[in-house]
């Protein structure tokens, strides 16, 4: 019998700040995605998290034994700020990554001071609540080229020893003021626009190279500034697309605060 493949890369919309462990309705079928999604992936020995809320100048790694958690939104009930998920730290797998990205010639490093953002540990809470797998987070580049992004993913290709889950933490629709205008779960066909080319250009049928063209380009996709305005929630899909250097699978494509999202696994 022949075994069942399962994931080891996911890019997903994770959902706006906590509202998704605060039981927000809007989230709802976000929620049961990823409470539901683990099944659907390696068990990881390892969780490796490229999130869309951290930007420095060259990649960097969370490297502490026990990183905590940064709070990084604001305006939120209290329990939004007590939240807990006790995950460890990886300094040994942290210094590996960063050996993989030299090697490629990407300048990397450690900090060994910031805790884990809302973009690790929201949807990791939800996957995997009982926090019992080490973790690191790597952050994107500042400037966001999409190209640099996918070098980046490339370079880690390594990693990709069936014991570590790589965790694109972002949201494929994230235009702030639009989610705040629209709230009534209205069609929305600019984004569906987008959202439709997103799914073409990461499953489709076509080489790697224009895959990764099309993602370099994405500007010029339908509606791509309305969706992104700026593009750092979009930008950890450009790291697990290079990372994967194949076709994906969308596993979920539903609404989330009232706007259509999805999630792309390989």
């Amino acid at each position: 019998m022949q075994k069942e493949e399962k994931y080891q890369i996911v890019y997903m919309s994770h959902g706006g700040g906590p509202l998704p462990i605060l039981g927000d309705p809007s989230h709802k079928a976000m929620i049961e995605f990823m409470k539901n999604l683990p099944p659907l992936l390696i068990k990881p020995e390892l969780i490796v998290v490229i999130s869309a809320h951290w930007e420095e100048d060259i990649p960097t790694i969370i490297g502490g034994s026990e990183p905590g958690l940064f709070y990084d939104y604001y305006g939120f009930p209290q329990q939004a700020y007590e939240l807990k998920y006790p995950a460890k730290g990886s300094p040994e797998s942290a210094k590996k990554v960063l050996d993989m990205l030299e090697e490629k010639g990407i300048e990397g490093k450690i900090d060994l001071e910031r805790g884990f953002d809302h973009g690790m540990f929201i949807p990791l809470k939800l996957m995997y609540p009982n926090a019992d797998i080490p973790c690191i987070q790597i952050s994107l580049i500042k400037g966001l080229d999409a190209s640099l992004h996918i070098e980046m993913g490339k370079a880690l290709r390594k990693i990709l020893n069936g014991k570590t889950l790589i965790l694109g933490s972002g949201f494929s629709y994230h235009n702030i003021m639009a989610f705040f205008e629209q709230r009534d779960n209205s069609t929305d066909t600019r984004n569906d626009e987008f959202q439709d080319w997103l799914i073409e250009t990461t499953t489709g049928n076509i080489s790697q190279d224009e895959r990764e063209n099309r993602l370099i380009n994405w500007e010029k996709a339908p509606n791509a500034r309305y969706c992104h305005p700026r593009e750092e929630h979009l930008l950890p899909l450009h790291v697990c697309a290079g990372l994967a250097g194949k076709e994906g699978n969308i596993v979920f494509d539903n609404k989330i605060l009232g706007k259509r999202g999805i999630a792309v696994a390989w």
